[in-house]
């Protein structure tokens, strides 16, 4: 694969979302470099890295970014963040979690995904025009509604939501795109355990293809693509 490629880096790289988004853009001939605690179990090339970074400490978030043009040369010109964290919470007492848990919660949900957002911005200032420019954040249900059990959860992904809302329409007349991408059933139900990596690198793929900012949050569901779910 050439060395002009582009590069999509993509934070929080699981076994199932992750792993279908890195498959989807290699397929496209982006060079991918994957970052978690521990490296995934697939076979790694020259095109397709890993590199070790924590999402609990939000400085890790930079010193990747920095790799990822110490060793592909480039910066990412999509960037995936798709990581979570949950401390289960007593449905009927949401503040009987610690402080602790909490923090470290909204760390991985909110904060580090801050970092990544910022650092993708000044990435993308460094591309050409016609440079995808597209960051997307795995989002899901928790911002438009609640889960007992889900408060840390719920708490993340509403504050990072809002994030992503502000960045679309503060970016937009710059080229950069900003997503919330939630995989939903047919009827608008959250996926949650039925979430499929293959649809969400699939869709992922065609954000990062669009030429301008589509509706910053997208719903999607398998085999249909983007849906519109009225909240209620």
């Amino acid at each position: 694969m050439s060395s002009t490629s582009p590069i999509i880096l993509i934070l929080g790289a699981g076994a199932n979302i992750g792993q279908h988004v890195a498959k989807a853009f290699s397929a496209k001939n982006y060079r991918v470099a994957l970052s978690s605690r521990k490296a995934p179990a697939v076979k790694f090339t020259p095109d397709q890295i890993h590199i070790p970074g924590d999402l609990s400490d939000p400085e890790s978030v930079t010193l990747v970014f920095s790799k990822v043009k110490e060793l592909l040369g480039d910066v990412p010109s999509v960037v995936v963040y798709n990581a979570a964290a949950a401390t289960f919470n007593a449905a009927d007492n949401p503040f009987s979690i610690s402080v602790e848990d909490f923090t470290r919660d909204i760390t991985i949900n909110t904060t580090s995904a801050f970092v990544a957002a910022q650092q993708a911005a000044l990435a993308f200032d460094q591309l050409p025009d016609d440079a995808a420019k597209t960051f997307i954040y795995t989002g899901n249900i928790l911002n438009v509604t609640t889960m007992a059990p889900l408060l840390t959860l719920g708490v993340g992904k509403s504050a990072t939501a809002h994030m992503i809302q502000s960045a679309a329409a503060a970016y937009r007349s710059r080229g950069f795109k900003f997503y919330y991408a939630d995989e939903r059933k047919a009827d608008g139900s959250a996926a949650f355990r039925d979430i499929d990596g293959a649809a969400a690198g699939a869709f992922y793929l065609d954000l990062a293809a669009g030429k301008e900012q589509g509706p910053w949050q997208q719903t999607f569901v398998k085999d249909i693509g983007y849906k519109h779910f009225p909240v209620a």
